[in-house]
């Protein structure tokens, strides 16, 4: 009995600096698992916390968990929403709760399908459709169970639904296993059959790293149609792959930074600063450079960044 009263109060105790803790940020930032995101993540740190003298925490997480937080206000900030990748989440939060707050600035990003210039000149393949054909899917068999392989995604990203539903769309969901994987180790594969010559086919998607680091062929395809692009998440519905449809090309998409509408109240010269963010493609494919090519710490990056980039975060406070 003792051991349990002992128990008791020291969990009690924990209990209290656990919270005490986490009550102790003024704004908590989601971190999702891709470069980008992290680096934006950790911009905003030095940002918020050098420029307006606030306590800022990062916790990683991913799409669903960060706006599900933003809404109770658990965590504030989601540092790279893709839309309209998480269309759902922000239809649910941004227009119909009004829990979530979009800053309006948004990076373009480009989404697609690439192959190394080697491989394509080896096996002639052009366009995604080609993955289909059983023929040109034993290409990219390395495993010798005749079906091909292609990365779509990491798990967690909601492109990687997309792509399931796009792979079942041109029909090579029967031909080519979808593998599914932290994108470290998907680009690691890139670097080890570029270093061998063998052929690979995976998801891309700008801003990026890979484009100044490989000589890549992105696969043609018809032009993105908006009536033709019918796209269920599978925390909509448990059916959401048989009632989607993609056989078209992505649209042009963009990345934003959503924020818990309380803090408008609670820290609105942080809200203030997150709606007016503005970021380039060049600037986000830096980052994604300096974390995954020369090897920089998120947080030594975003304290060298928001150095060099003094101008640009002042610019955000007004």
């Amino acid at each position: 009995m003792k051991i349990i009263k002992w128990c008791r109060g020291l969990c009690a105790a924990l209990l209290l600096v656990g919270i005490s803790s986490a009550q102790a940020a003024d704004v908590v930032i989601g971190v999702p698992n891709w470069p980008s995101a992290a680096a934006t993540a950790n911009i905003l740190k030095v940002v918020l916390e050098d420029n307006l003298g606030l306590e800022v925490e990062l916790q990683n997480g991913t799409n669903p968990v960060i706006f599900e937080a933003m809404d109770t206000g658990s965590m504030h900030v989601h540092p790279e929403v893709w839309l309209p990748n998480q269309a759902n989440l922000h239809g649910k939060f941004v227009q119909t709760k009004g829990t979530v707050r979009m800053s309006p600035n948004g990076v373009p990003s480009f989404q697609g399908m690439c192959v190394t210039k080697s491989t394509a000149d080896r096996t002639g393949i052009t366009a995604i459709s080609d993955l289909a054909d059983p023929d040109m899917a034993k290409n990219f068999d390395t495993n010798d169970d005749g079906l091909g392989e292609v990365w779509v995604g990491a798990s967690g990203w909601a492109s990687t639904n997309i792509e399931k539903i796009r792979a079942k769309s041109y029909g090579y969901d029967e031909t080519m296993e979808l593998l599914e994987m932290d994108e470290a180790v998907a680009m690691a594969d890139v670097d080890a059959a570029v270093a061998k010559d063998a052929n690979l086919v995976f998801y891309c998607y700008t801003p990026n790293h890979m484009f100044a680091l490989y000589d890549l062929v992105i696969l043609s395809e018809p032009e993105y149609d908006e009536s033709k692009w019918v796209i269920v998440q599978p925390t909509d519905d448990p059916q959401w792959l048989e009632k989607s449809s993609a056989p078209v090309a992505w649209d042009l998409a963009y990345l934003h930074v959503h924020y818990a509408a309380s803090l408008e109240q609670s820290h609105p010269e942080a809200a203030t600063l997150l709606s007016n963010i503005k970021l380039t493609t060049d600037q986000v494919s830096h980052m994604t450079f300096g974390l995954v090519v020369e090897k920089m710490s998120a947080d030594d990056y975003a304290t060298q960044w928001a150095k060099d980039n003094a101008e640009l975060v002042d610019s955000w406070m007004k």
